[in-house]
């Protein structure tokens, strides 16, 4: 077995992470912050098509209405008579943002318009209603 002794001109040298560390740590970051989130209402529903339907970019709200007439927000089913109160909330976290409802294509419409009532019951007039663009 070979024994290493110690002289007096070696120089052990050390790797210093802390730079990279710090490039990891900004990069992190970096990418933490341009990430987008996507905002989603909980269920999947199937709506109309639409000869004019356009890309809504900037809707924070999102309000889903299944089939069965059950409502959708935030991945929670909610009651129509608790939505005013949850959309005037969310509303004011984020007033630039508009609201989407997105109703099934099998959906009563009674409960589409009981939904938009309470939207605008929240002070909210601009409201979107989702369809997918025809023959996509």
């Amino acid at each position: 077995m070979a024994v290493r002794r110690h002289r007096p001109g070696d120089q052990e040298t050390e790797l210093d992470l802390t730079p990279m560390l710090d490039v990891v740590f900004i990069m992190l970051i970096f990418f933490i912050v341009t990430t987008s989130f996507v905002k989603e209402s909980g269920i999947a529903v199937n709506t109309p098509e639409a000869e004019t339907a356009q890309r809504q970019e900037s809707a924070n709200i999102l309000i889903a209405i299944h089939e069965s007439g059950d409502i959708w927000i935030d991945g929670r089913p909610i009651d129509v008579r608790a939505l005013k109160a949850q959309v005037a909330r969310m509303h004011a976290e984020n007033p630039q943002g508009t609201v989407v409802v997105q109703s099934d294509e099998k959906a009563d419409t009674g409960v589409l318009v009981k939904v938009m009532d309470q939207i605008r019951l929240a002070g909210i007039q601009q409201i979107a209603v989702a369809a997918r663009r025809a023959g996509s």
